[in-house]
């Protein structure tokens, strides 16, 4: 599955060739797009099939639990892994297995044997091998452009799989859904299928090949030229290269190590962790309310989603002028403010336009969190850290996921959907309110 990403600008070719990012490129960009588009397709059709399965929002949400779970479970060592393995071999095999998935479930629901059960285990093994495909994905770019083009590579990349993933495939799955249940997972198959032989012919591009020795982690030889050297291998790009290096639970703890000590990741890891809850409890029973409240069908509720990538792609332009008037302590500020306000509107609000435009303002508010948050990762961050410290950091704003989606199926079971809301506008007001204090701190700008 490829996963949420912020895009300054939707495309829909790679022109590849203007750009000089090459064939090789092109191949992954492709791959990468096809990816994007079925992810979405499926996202979009797994909680409308449990809905007909089920009218319990807590069993509805159970398939984003399912999927979310493996964030917390395999977060770090995958973090970890991807300097490890050889990366093309690994995310070939991965799209392969996933394909295959995606197809039995596609007989499994033509053939009317799709239940519950087999959903939440499929979605569990969907999301377990997308903990390690996003991290493969982002270091595999370096290997296939040149060091200069990466972030015109990286803006393509990130906006193709934000088209496909939140607009494209959300709308074509809910039509396909409404025409016959197993299609649009099919058709997530065979994208998987096709992006698995895309990928197999860019495996003549070197990348990190895993090291035969109990150490692990690749040898000076065996990295590529122009790979960045990986997080915890003991390489620094003007300095010597380490043979050998700790185990894969010493990395893991290094990098805990490391964001325990520093204040302000430490916080914003846990505020990004409350945010985290509250959307993933709203996605979570989203369509119970888009039926049941809204009174929307399948076509609706998919538009209801397009309108986040809507938000997300009005952000790109947005944000990064938002962020220079404002600053970094007050942007994060309004951010948490405008999701406040989004729950306030799908809790009181029980009409679909004013929802979808909630779920608008919502999106554009996270794009713009991530349009700080990042930008201070990057730099705060030590280079060689970089890897184990973003894992750990993951693991606690993508840890609290399924446990929104838990908590959103309690609630909307105990007090009804606009319930989930309303909590959610309440937690984000607190969230809100230590951000204006930490502003008025300037725990940013003069952190101490």
């Amino acid at each position: 599955m490829s996963g949420p990403g912020t895009a300054g600008a939707v495309e829909t070719e790679p022109a590849s060739a203007r750009a000089g990012l090459g064939g090789r490129y092109a191949r992954l960009w492709t791959a990468s797009t096809l990816s994007a588009v079925g992810d979405g397709m499926s996202l979009t059709a797994a909680p409308l099939l449990a809905y007909t399965l089920t009218d319990d929002p807590r069993l509805v949400a159970g398939v984003t639990t399912a999927l979310t779970l493996p964030y917390v479970l395999f977060g770090l060592p995958a973090g970890v892994l991807v300097d490890r393995v050889d990366l093309l071999r690994a995310m070939r095999g991965i799209d392969l297995f996933r394909g295959l998935l995606l197809l039995t479930l596609a007989v499994a629901v033509a053939l009317d044997r799709g239940n519950l059960l087999v959903l939440y285990i499929c979605f569990f093994l969907i999301g377990t091998c997308e903990t390690f495909f996003r991290n493969a994905s982002q270091v595999i770019v370096p290997s296939v452009v040149p060091r200069k083009l990466l972030v015109d590579a990286n803006g393509r990349l990130l906006a193709a799989q934000t088209a496909g993933n939140e607009f494209v495939g959300p709308l074509l799955g809910s039509v396909l859904f409404a025409i016959a249940a197993a299609v649009p997972f099919g058709i997530d198959a065979a994208s998987f299928l096709l992006s698995a032989l895309l990928l197999s012919s860019l495996l003549g591009v070197r990348s990190a090949k895993p090291s035969t020795r109990r150490t692990g982690g690749p040898s000076t030889s065996e990295r590529p030229a122009d790979l960045p050297a990986a997080p915890g291998s003991g390489v620094d790009s003007a300095g010597p290269v380490s043979a050998t290096r700790p185990g894969l639970l010493a990395d893991m703890t290094t990098g805990a190590r490391w964001l325990l000590r520093d204040r302000l990741l430490r916080g914003l890891a846990l505020a990004a962790g409350g945010i985290n809850l509250v959307l993933t409890a709203g996605l979570a029973v989203m369509v119970v309310h888009a039926h049941t409240v809204l009174g929307l069908g399948s076509i609706g509720y998919g538009l209801l989603l397009a309108c986040q990538a809507v938000g997300a792609v009005f952000a790109a332009r947005l944000a990064p002028r938002l962020v220079r008037r404002l600053g970094d302590e007050q942007a994060l500020v309004c951010v948490a403010a405008t999701m406040a306000a989004a729950n306030v509107a799908v809790w009181l609000v029980p009409v679909g336009t004013g929802v979808g435009l909630a779920l608008a303002a919502a999106a554009c508010a996270g794009v713009t969190w991530d349009v700080v948050v990042v930008a201070l990762r990057q730099t705060r961050i030590p280079r060689p850290l970089q890897g184990r410290v973003n894992s750990v950091y993951r693991l606690v704003a993508w840890g609290a996921m399924p446990v929104g989606a838990a908590l959103g199926g309690l609630l909307s079971t105990a007090f009804g959907t606009p319930s989930v809301f309303a909590a959610g506008a309440v937690l984000m007001t607190m969230i809100a309110a230590c951000l204006a204090e930490g502003a008025r701190r300037r725990w940013i700008s003069d952190p101490r």
